[in-house]
């Protein structure tokens, strides 16, 4: 079953269409409450600046889903560019993925909407965390998988890195904004010290790599050890 699976593949382009789409319409559905909302203000005789100070926390919810929602697409994007073929397992990978996707307006909604309770923060960062482990699922099939596309193994596993060290802040973000309320949502930002983190981490793992293979190479018959 399993050998059946990863030679069955499915075309490339079709399936970024078909992602790219589902990430539009997530978009696009962050701006209905706001527009709900502008109906509301009109009944009620408000102007602009009364409409931007009463419905600053949804302004504030739909911008913040926006960029995240722009940068997992992003990221997205880098990560299938040079995806040759997708089998079905690859494909539930995404299916999930656009499935954490499409379900982020909901808790959006939530934020711009409701009152902040535990619970809240938890299922819209949770949501986060979803789009980011089903996104590093995605790379590390691929690095089980290398002949599924063109980029280079040391380049995915750095960019697999860099979807964990997004886990770990997401999690410190939610501890943040559990501890804090509402203003705990700001420890999002977190998010753009992943790309230095991924990089130093990567760079460690790399060197320790280099020195696993020059001591095993140093251990070699007749090859001289240092202290020869």
């Amino acid at each position: 079953m399993a050998d059946s699976e990863s030679t069955q593949h499915f075309p490339t382009e079709r399936f970024k269409a078909f992602a790219d789409a589902v990430v539009a319409i997530a978009m696009t559905l962050l701006i209905l409450p706001l527009l709900e909302s502008v109906s509301e203000a009109g009944s009620e005789g408000l102007n602009t600046a009364d409409f931007l100070s009463e419905n600053s926390g949804q302004l504030f919810s739909f911008a913040l889903s926006f960029l995240l929602i722009a940068n997992f697409w992003l990221e997205h994007h880098r990560q299938y560019l040079e995806v040759t073929a997708i089998t079905p397992a690859l494909l539930r990978i995404n299916i999930a993925w656009m499935a954490t996707i499409v379900w982020l307006p909901v808790p959006t909604a939530m934020l711009g909407q409701m009152d902040t309770d535990s619970l809240q923060e938890i299922v819209y960062i949770g949501t986060l965390v979803l789009t980011q482990v089903t996104t590093l699922g995605g790379r590390l099939y691929l690095l089980r998988h290398p002949e599924l596309t063109t980029a280079p193994p040391s380049r995915t596993r750095q960019e697999a890195i860099g979807d964990g060290v997004a886990i770990i802040l997401f999690a410190v973000a939610l501890g943040v904004a559990l501890t804090l309320g509402d203003k705990g949502y700001y420890a999002l930002f977190l998010m753009l010290l992943t790309g230095v983190v991924s990089r130093a981490l990567y760079r460690l793992w790399a060197r320790s790599a280099r020195r696993r293979t020059d001591g095993s190479a140093g251990d070699e018959p007749g090859t001289p050890s240092p202290r020869e």
